[in-house]
């Protein structure tokens, strides 16, 4: 299909595309398997914040799917990208529907639904770590580069940066934003328990200590802790 065709207006009724997110689509066309973030990247020649960008568009927009690979070995599954074969008008899933259905039904079935949400996350975040050799702690530095490798596959945007004395990571585009605009508590104490659990299972010194959502309307704040400072916050 050339690229062309998908800039101009669909009389069926899908959204026109710019040229970038045109590209885009056509490289998971015509891939037949599908792909990470770089390998679009890198063949459609854009940045991979970018590139990542378009491909949650596309997501969004029913035309692609993002799924997290199937592995047996150790290591952080990939989150990989295909375009959908029925051009996103017939046998569509909504991901987003069942988002706000199980964190509806979270927030109004369980007794304290930010710590249930809390407690999920830690759990995939230890699942999702890449733990280190036996024998080879993890500094600062190593973990903060960890987490926000975990973050940045799964479409945060993340920087880390030095506040003062005090560590952040700032998440500048929240790839849940729509749920969690309807429901902060559950969301946002999901995100701040895996990133919560990552740091635990690789025995890090560092604790993300709480997690400020939507200080800006395209940024959340994650605060990070000594883990002493962070467990004795916690106890207190």
């Amino acid at each position: 299909m050339d690229v062309r065709d998908l800039t101009r207006p669909d009389p069926g009724g899908a959204p026109a595309l710019g040229k970038s997110r045109s590209s885009v689509l056509a490289t998971l066309r015509g891939a037949g398997v599908p792909l990470t973030v770089e390998d679009v990247a890198e063949r459609v020649g854009l940045h991979r914040n970018t590139t990542r960008f378009h491909l949650d568009g596309l997501v969004e927009a029913e035309l692609a799917d993002r799924q997290v690979e199937e592995r047996e070995q150790p290591g952080r599954p990939r989150v990989l990208y295909a375009a959908r074969s029925d051009g996103g008008r017939a046998g569509r899933r909504s991901y987003r529907l069942l988002a706000e259905i199980l964190t509806g039904y979270m927030a109004g079935e369980t007794p304290e639904p930010a710590e249930a949400a809390l407690r999920a996350g830690r759990a995939w975040g230890r699942y999702l770590a890449e733990r280190p050799p036996p024998f080879r702690p993890v500094d600062g530095p190593a973990a903060i580069r960890q987490l926000v490798r975990m973050l940045d596959d799964i479409g945060f945007a993340p920087e880390a940066v030095v506040a003062g004395r005090e560590r952040q990571v700032l998440l500048r585009h929240c790839p849940f934003r729509e749920v969690a605009m309807g429901n902060r508590e559950v969301i946002c104490s999901l995100h701040l328990g895996l990133m919560q659990g990552l740091l635990a299972e690789i025995d890090a010194p560092l604790d993300a200590e709480a997690l400020d959502p939507f200080v800006e309307p395209s940024l959340c704040v994650t605060h990070l802790a000594s883990r002493e400072r962070a467990e004795s916050a916690a106890s207190t």
